[in-house]
């Protein structure tokens, strides 16, 4: 079968599609990857694994309705050259877009389109104030609702997600949906290493407001002043737009010298190996955020807050804690059991691998997302009107 891919950052179908792409190939199939172009790029390490790759113009961020019209079209050029069987988008446009493309060029044809929801991030971050967030809120629940009328199957990353989408009426019956473990994670690649000696707390994430950053900054400060012995560090890029820490901001985490600011870095397993304790105090619509899973399959405890993606990864008080999202006095509270009981990263992060284990192989997780399309030998495949494989992950 050829099967294309779709998302809206190239680097993503390497990080993030990588071993599902990897594994269709191994199961015969032709892989066409569809993306931006990037620079470095990206073609070479798709060719490594099988896989074509096609740029496309599309940019990640902005409502511009003639550059997304053009990228509309520009996808349904590409579709058209590759003449794919089945086509699998990720991320807010490529849903949308792919999948209206793919339809486009199959117009009277049982082909099948399938789109997969890695988190709804910020339009959907919480109950839309004022006129501009109501605006994008309305404008996305439309975009997404066209989409996915457009698609065979869903694939969601939480229950959470797969629960509100329904709410708003975006998927319609006829429409098969299933919930599995985010992206996996590649427990080899990933795998155990000591613990420091000192209580070490790392956050990896993009610096965004709603990724709580500033939040792990503040809880920083606090247990910097009481327990001058714990470490506190901070890496990944710098954003963009009103969501994004302000390089002002930045600046004034590093005078303080409570949290250390580090470069984002390629490979974060150095800097996991480093830390005792992971914490990501997101707000954000999450799928599963990919870097507690890395953190667990590194045998990680784990401090994140109760909201949807966030949730789907810890258990409380099994490998780790969640706290209420922008509640900074929690957040402390949590983190500071670990500076006056160190013997809890170690009880904690060993339960944290096993969980990764159990429920968050990447194997498994894509298993799981073959099986619903299709593509693993004898598989049923989703049948529409069907939940197939519903939390057969999550």
């Amino acid at each position: 079968m050829r099967i294309a891919v779709i998302g809206g950052y190239a680097p993503s179908l390497i990080n993030f599609r990588g071993p599902l792409l990897a594994r269709m190939v191994a199961l015969g199939h032709e892989v066409h990857g569809l993306a931006p172009a990037h620079v470095p790029d990206v073609g070479p390490q798709l060719e490594a694994l099988g896989a074509d790759y096609h740029r496309i113009p599309l940019s990640r961020r902005g409502m511009n309705p003639l550059a997304d019209i053009g990228a509309l079209l520009h996808i349904k050029q590409a579709l058209q050259r590759i003449r794919p069987d089945m086509v699998l988008s990720y991320t807010f446009k490529p849903v949308v877009y792919g999948s209206l493309a793919a339809r486009m060029v199959w117009v009277g044809e049982r082909k099948r389109v399938y789109a997969m929801i890695t988190g709804l991030g910020y339009a959907f971050t919480e109950e839309p104030a004022g006129l501009r967030r109501r605006i994008l809120f309305n404008v996305a629940k439309g975009m997404y609702r066209s989409g996915i009328n457009a698609c065979d199957g869903i694939i969601f990353q939480n229950p959470d997600d797969e629960n509100f989408f329904q709410r708003l009426g975006v998927v319609p019956e006829r429409v098969a949906t299933t919930v599995v473990g985010g992206s996996g994670v590649d427990l080899d690649h990933y795998a155990v290493a000591p613990l420091p000696q000192e209580t070490v707390f790392l956050c990896l994430s993009r610096l965004l407001k709603s990724k709580g950053v500033g939040l792990f900054a503040e809880a920083a400060a606090r247990l910097k002043a009481r327990h001058p012995g714990a470490v506190f560090r901070l890496a990944g890029p710098l954003e963009s737009g009103g969501d994004a820490v302000t390089p002002d901001e930045i600046a004034a985490w590093r005078r303080d010298g409570a949290l250390e600011v580090l470069d984002p870095v390629d490979d974060v397993r150095p800097l996991l190996a480093g830390a005792s304790v992971y914490v990501l105090p997101s707000h954000y619509r999450e799928g599963v955020p990919r870097s507690i899973l890395e953190a667990m399959s590194m045998g990680r405890a784990v401090v994140t807050t109760d909201a949807p993606g966030c949730r789907e990864t810890v258990e409380p008080g099994l490998n780790g804690f969640l706290v209420p999202p922008r509640d900074v006095e929690s957040l402390t509270q949590a983190m500071e059991r670990f500076i006056l009981d160190p013997a809890l990263a170690r009880t904690l992060g060993a339960a944290s691998r096993a969980r990764a284990e159990a429920r968050f192989d990447v194997n498994r997780v894509n298993d799981a997302i073959l099986a619903f399309m299709g593509l693993l030998p004898g598989g049923p495949g989703a049948e529409p009107g069907r939940e197939a494989g519903a939390g057969a992950e999550a």
